[in-house]
């Protein structure tokens, strides 16, 4: 990390511009506009306050009751039209701050989602961790943050116009003292303080995500962990990255107290200062008594304006840390140029549009070109019929799959494939949505119109009548991946081929966890569809449901089998047995 220099300014400026500039720049820049006029019109106002302050004061010493109550009378009349301007101006800034982050998330939702950048991020090899802190907490601290600080500023130079004057008609000296004073403190606190805390607050924002995401992951995976009986090692994981987290706040918290030593001795002059150089003056019978209130209001006003960075450095380096994780996460999303071109120097499977399945002279190779995988394959899914991948594990099975699908593209030779609207994937982990059983069921396409009675029907032919009783209609909302087991989740998806009725479908371990019976009675219904199917299993009794068999090796070389010549070989697997639900 870089102490805040050039670079974290021109990072900041490379995220923001887009909003400032963007389809909502207008209604953007009338909120900043806005927020600006509330902003010049309770300074001008703070200026008068400050100056009756000072008059009640030398109308108490002078005696002066008619005075004094006609200060009181302007004092509450400027103070009932101050404290709306106040209220109105931390409203709007607020609202902008509110509009901008929800334009910022809907951004880097968009990039997240864009060529499966979220995938892409989930297996390359990159340092960027936890993308949904990134979105859901760095956007939101980028927005409230800049905002604030960028109104701190223009409040700064406004008090610093309009307080000024009144503090060089009282004294000119403490004008030149004041400036002298706050650009020394905030070069001091800059050198010292500025790399080290920006360091351990990007520290910090990455561990405190780290630990939030074990906890996450607990939840996700009770069950496993209850039956492998995980808790003590799952605990100490726990407690090993809150350590973490707890030996980096101590060090910053050391940091942070030499800090706040200085800045204490460094905002206590001001408070003493003016009334030590304006106290000749008032013993002299020169000035009013007053003028010390007004002219410490006046000084600390001016100083805090200056010290601006001083005063909020501790922000400031957190802020500066959440930019830099928020600038390489959209660089990451929006592909620099430089790896653009890194990239088409490297082979890639080439991509053709058909109506039909097919790979031709295809070397699959990992993401990461470091292992090939399968060497020259070529084979055509004939329409109306089945082809089983099958094969030792970890010999590319579901990587063919994934090169299908378009996951991966890392290779050469060309893969034929129809419209995405046309295929549909069922991954070996079922995939449960947030949402209602009827979102489950529609699943991609939950913009649908299906009747419930056609819903049941489906759900009576994957062997799940019921299913909606169960929970109370087709519109309840349930954590599904947790209440139901992983066959009902399997048969569950199975009907979503059978809703969505695609004309092709991969399906990869997508009846692992069912019983021999619930397998068939699935296929049977994939074939009286005449969906063209290509499945990824180790059953032998899967090959009853498919007219080819796609053997690949270990050695990366393939074969294809008829069904009947692959039982003969392995009749023993047959009788597999199967994690029944």
């Amino acid at each position: 990390m870089d102490r805040l220099n050039f670079n974290v300014f021109q990072q900041f400026w490379t995220i923001a511009k887009s909003y400032w500039s963007g389809d909502e720049k207008w209604q953007a820049r009338g909120l900043l506009l806005g927020v600006v006029l509330f902003l010049l019109a309770y300074t001008g106002l703070s200026v008068v306050l400050n100056n009756k302050r000072g008059v009640l004061i030398s109308a108490l010493s002078a005696q002066d009751e008619p005075r004094f109550w006609e200060t009181v009378i302007i004092f509450i009349g400027v103070l009932v039209i101050y404290a709306p301007l106040l209220a109105g101006y931390t409203y709007l800034r607020d609202r902008l701050s509110l509009q901008w982050r929800k334009w910022l998330t809907h951004r880097f939702v968009d990039n997240y989602f864009r060529d499966r950048a979220y995938y892409n991020l989930h297996i390359s090899e990159t340092e960027i961790d936890n993308p949904d802190q990134r979105i859901a907490e760095d956007v939101r601290s980028f927005t409230q943050e800049s905002l604030t600080f960028l109104l701190r500023l223009v409040e700064s130079v406004l008090s610093t116009l309009a307080f000024s004057s009144v503090l060089w008609g009282i004294s000119k000296p403490l004008v030149f003292f004041l400036v002298l004073y706050a650009l020394i403190g905030t070069l001091v606190t800059s050198v010292i303080f500025g790399k080290p805390l920006v360091r351990l607050n990007f520290e910090q924002l990455k561990k405190e995500a780290n630990l939030r995401f074990s906890l996450v992951r607990i939840r996700e995976n009770a069950e496993a962990i209850a039956f492998y009986r995980g808790e003590e090692q799952e605990s100490n994981q726990v407690k090993h990255r809150f350590l973490d987290v707890f030996e980096n706040v101590k060090r910053l918290l050391v940091w942070e107290l030499n800090l706040n030593v200085l800045t204490n001795a460094y905002e206590f002059i001001p408070f003493v200062l003016p009334a030590l150089v304006v106290a000749p003056a008032i013993f002299a019978g020169e000035m009013e008594v007053g003028k010390v209130s007004e002219a410490q209001g006046a000084f600390v006003r001016v100083f805090f304006s200056l010290n601006v960075v001083v005063a909020r450095f501790q922000q400031l380096t957190t802020f500066g840390a959440g930019i830099n994780r928020l600038y390489t996460f959209a660089e990451f999303l929006e592909q620099t140029e430089a790896t653009q071109a890194s990239d088409e120097e490297k082979p890639r499977i080439q991509t053709i549009e058909a109506d039909r399945v097919a790979v031709e002279q295809l070397s699959l190779q990992t993401p990461n070109y470091q292992r090939t995988l399968v060497e020259d394959l070529s084979i055509e899914l004939p329409v109306g019929q089945g082809l089983l991948v099958m094969g030792p594990s970890g010999c590319g099975k579901s990587s063919l799959l994934r090169a299908i699908a378009g996951l991966w593209d890392s290779g050469e030779g060309a893969i034929v494939r129809p419209e995405p609207n046309q295929i549909l994937f069922l991954p070996q982990r079922p995939y449960m949505v947030l949402g209602t059983l009827r979102d489950q069921l529609l699943y991609p396409n939950t913009h649908l119109e299906v009747d419930e009675q056609h819903l049941k029907q489906v759900l009576e032919q994957v062997n799940l009548a019921g299913l909606d009783e169960r929970f109370g209609g087709f519109d309840a909302q349930q954590d599904w991946a947790d209440v139901l087991s992983l066959g009902e989740q399997q048969r569950l998806t199975f009907a979503r081929l059978l809703l969505n009725k695609p004309n092709y479908a991969i399906l990869d371990e997508a009846t692992s966890a069912l019983d021999l019976g619930n397998e068939e009675r699935l296929y049977q219904h994939l074939q009286a569809k005449g969906t063209t199917f290509l499945s990824v299993g180790h059953r032998s009794t899967l090959a009853n449901y498919h007219q080819s068999v796609l053997e690949l090796s270990q050695d990366k070389t393939w074969q294809i089998k008829q069904p009947l010549a692959l039982v003969e070989e392995q009749p023993e697997l047959l009788e597999l047995p199967s994690l029944i639900d």
